[in-house]
């Protein structure tokens, strides 16, 4: 148990750290249009791949800590990011650094926000192992800045296997790109009836390529497939839900087909690239998070 002089001093460390020691990222997605769960939730919510995705895309460390102190930040000194959390200042030592920089130290400080039991008291962490999405700090050794206030989940091994998942795929060599958005899309019928090909090109973060493509064959059932390169996919399935691939698409395409992106040439084929791209939004399903992407 810390003793008076313990506490206060932690807490005037604390209050040292910079206000804005949270970095964000934008959450302009499919999910961040719906309601989020985590808004209705009182206790703890299980991560989704989406909110683990979501983490690890934007850290520059991932890593397994053990935290060894907890002190609870007054108002004046940070307030939590949302209601029914609040603000706490963590000690903690790395237990395993999953990826980034092999120089973070073993012991780390760190603020987070934590939710509030349902007694509105701050849930016990000491010794407890959490997994940590975060960035170094400039010139102060140990302290370590999380991506989001939230960005310091319980360790647990389901999690742990899940975010192992997404580590492996985004440092993979065929890693997708970031997807932003939707470029255009053009309709093509066929020669023959109920044969034709919609092309939806995608904007991405860096400007490279990535398209979905839509295949309708006579007598056969409508396909599509999505490519990350130059070349246009002409075969494929849509991408399993819980990969990578399907997270840069069902998590960041938007519900419809932007105003001015349809290059359809008739109404007919403008109606088909919007059914084709409603298909492709319908196979996606949906991108649960259960925790407000900020």
């Amino acid at each position: 148990m810390m003793t008076m002089h313990e506490t206060r001093t932690r807490l005037a460390l604390a209050g040292a750290f910079c206000l804005g020691l949270f970095t964000t990222f934008p959450a302009e997605s499919r999910a961040a249009e719906s309601p989020q769960p985590i808004a209705a939730t009182v206790g703890p919510s299980a991560p989704t791949y989406a909110d683990i995705a979501d983490l690890a895309d934007h850290a520059q460390l991932v890593l397994r800590a053990k935290v060894k102190k907890v002190a609870v930040l007054k108002p004046e000194q940070g307030a939590a990011s949302r209601p029914g959390m609040a603000r706490v200042y963590v000690e903690a030592v790395t237990e395993n650094l999953l990826t980034g920089p092999a120089a973070v130290g073993e012991a780390l400080r760190y603020l987070a926000d934590v939710r509030l039991d349902a007694k509105g008291k701050v849930p016990k962490l000491t010794k407890q192992s959490v997994l940590l999405f975060a960035g170094h700090v400039k010139d102060r050794p140990g302290e370590i800045r999380l991506v989001a206030p939230d960005a310091q989940i319980l360790w647990d091994p389901a999690t742990d296997a899940m975010l192992r998942q997404v580590l492996r795929e985004l440092y993979g060599p065929d890693a997708p790109r970031r997807v932003t958005g939707v470029q255009e899309a053009i309709h093509v019928p066929g020669t023959l009836a109920g044969e034709g090909e919609t092309q939806i090109f995608l904007k991405t973060d860096d400007g490279e390529p990535a398209s979905i493509t839509v295949l309708h064959h006579a007598g056969a059932p409508t396909h599509w497939g999505v490519s990350f390169s130059e070349i246009v996919a002409t075969t494929g399935l849509p991408p399993k839900r819980d990969t990578l691939v399907w997270y840069r698409l069902a998590c960041f395409l938007p519900q419809s087909l932007p105003p001015g992106s349809n290059l359809s040439a008739s109404d007919v084929d403008k109606a088909a690239a919007v059914n084709d791209y409603a298909k492709v939004l319908s196979d996606l399903g949906t991108c649960p998070r259960a925790r407000k992407v900020i």
